[in-house]
């Protein structure tokens, strides 16, 4: 056993297509370093370069178009250099650049059947019980229609799961019956990473949910579902999301097979990044609320944490 632990792990490769700040931790920045950590290699295209996210009170910088972004793509091309195992996507504002990533996942596919693509299709959110997008209104037939075929791990929350679907999510049975609606449109593994419901633990926690469908050889289906309850943080974060899917690509990639244990992972890891955040922008602070910059996921210092989570939330089996 000790000769197989000594032997390298098959070199891994990430595609991540999503937003770079030059300050702080959203979009790329927010998913590199914890899978880079975690054993992968990441090569990266910035969808956008901003100095800092949008929750500021400034922000400056580019963007990226689809043409852009399919010239970047024909250079790895040329090289033969565009081999992966993973592609991760997150926030998109413009439908020709995820057309255009639609079509890139669709080749790199072709040559490797392997491939997962890993979408969080990032469309808006829930503020006090009213769901609001925050991305153009015309990249939800996109997602509904391109995207999600063609993903096999998404991670959306309950807003964004219910505008896929077209239903409401009122109880845990109504999610569930979502979560099927979605495994019937492509993806094997849906996370709903947070939600409005009330769980066992009461309304401090908040809700995520997962379930796992797999076709056996024999092609019936077996689907493994959980929900894992953690504590709330009382701050508005940004990056959350993009650094959950960073690590649910990594922990399912390490355990295929068991979406509960990877669950528990990236949510605990979570966790011990935000209360790690939440107890630095305080001090920083100093008894006044804690602005953006204070606010900045502390990533580094969670190095220890991202690498080998203590679990400290546990998932339920459904």
């Amino acid at each position: 056993a000790a000769a197989a632990a000594m032997e390298p792990e098959r070199e891994c490769r990430v595609l991540s297509i999503q937003s770079h700040v030059v300050r702080g931790y959203v979009g790329n920045k927010a998913a590199t370093f914890p899978l880079q950590v975690l054993g992968f290699e990441v090569d990266t295209v910035n969808s956008v370069q901003f100095s800092n996210h949008t929750g500021y009170a400034h922000w400056k910088g580019q963007v990226l178009n689809s043409d852009e972004l399919h010239e970047l793509y024909e250079g790895l091309k040329l090289n033969h250099v565009n081999q992966y195992d993973y592609v991760l996507t997150g926030y998109t504002r413009d439908t020709s650049f995820l057309a255009m990533v639609v079509d890139i996942v669709q080749e790199l596919k072709q040559q490797n059947s392997n491939l997962v693509y890993v979408c969080d299709p990032v469309m808006g959110d829930k503020w006090n019980g009213e769901g609001s997008m925050y991305v153009p209104k015309d990249l939800l037939p996109v997602y509904r229609d391109k995207v999600v075929p063609v993903a096999d791990i998404i991670t959306p929350n309950q807003f964004e799961a219910e505008l896929l679907t077209g239903r409401k999510i009122h109880t845990e049975k109504e999610a569930l019956e979502v979560m099927d609606m979605l495994h019937a449109m492509g993806p094997e593994t849906v996370v709903i990473t947070s939600s409005d419901l009330q769980g066992p633990l009461g309304n401090d926690y908040l809700i995520a949910l997962g379930s796992h469908r797999k076709t056996k050889a024999d092609g019936t289906k077996v689907t493994q579902r959980i929900r894992v309850e953690s504590p709330k943080v009382d701050a508005v974060f940004v990056g959350t999301g993009d650094l959950f899917a960073a690590m649910l690509l990594a922990w399912t990639h390490k355990h295929p097979n068991n979406l509960k244990v990877a669950c528990e992972k990236t949510v605990s890891a979570m966790q011990h990044v935000l209360q790690r955040t939440i107890k630095s922008a305080k001090a920083q602070a100093g008894g006044n609320k804690p602005n953006s910059a204070q606010l900045e996921l502390r990533m580094v210092q969670s190095k220890k944490d991202i690498e080998n989570p203590d679990i400290i939330v546990k998932a339920a089996v459904l």
